[in-house]
């Protein structure tokens, strides 16, 4: 069975996150999703709109995943691959070559991003009309 694993906060969760999802799913048989937790959110400095419980359920009702498990720290990608039995780890490119030294566990592939679709740009979206809808 091949096994392949992400990472990612999934907040706002939109077409971009499910296409990297079901993009995962297409290289192996199983795919794990690590979803960051809250206070591993806050140490990189983002604030989620959604609490953890909530991300990591809506990433497990996800038909592409198999496993969702807790993403509490940097370090720990590399326990999570030779735990799980991981043959290929996969990151949207804006990671490029941040994850590369995981090659010596398993292949390492950075996917391109969704086209005009983030978590940020949504974010921004939604100030921006709330700041239009209150001026009117």
């Amino acid at each position: 069975m091949k096994k392949v694993i992400t990472y990612g906060t999934f907040d706002l969760f939109h077409y971009g996150h499910l296409r990297i999802l079901q993009r995962a799913k297409a290289l192996g048989d199983y795919l794990i999703v690590a979803v960051s937790t809250d206070e591993f959110n806050m140490l990189k400095g983002k604030r989620c709109t959604y609490p953890f419980m909530h991300r990591a359920k809506i990433v497990e009702s996800i038909k592409y995943v198999d496993l969702v498990i807790p993403e509490e720290r940097w370090e720990q990608k590399e326990d999570d691959i030779t735990k799980n039995g991981v043959n290929i780890f996969v990151m949207g490119n804006d990671w490029k070559g941040k994850f590369d030294h995981l090659e010596k566990f398993c292949r390492v592939t950075y996917f391109p991003r969704t086209k005009d679709v983030s978590t940020t740009e949504v974010k921004h979206h939604v100030i921006n009309e709330r700041s239009l809808s209150e001026r009117n």
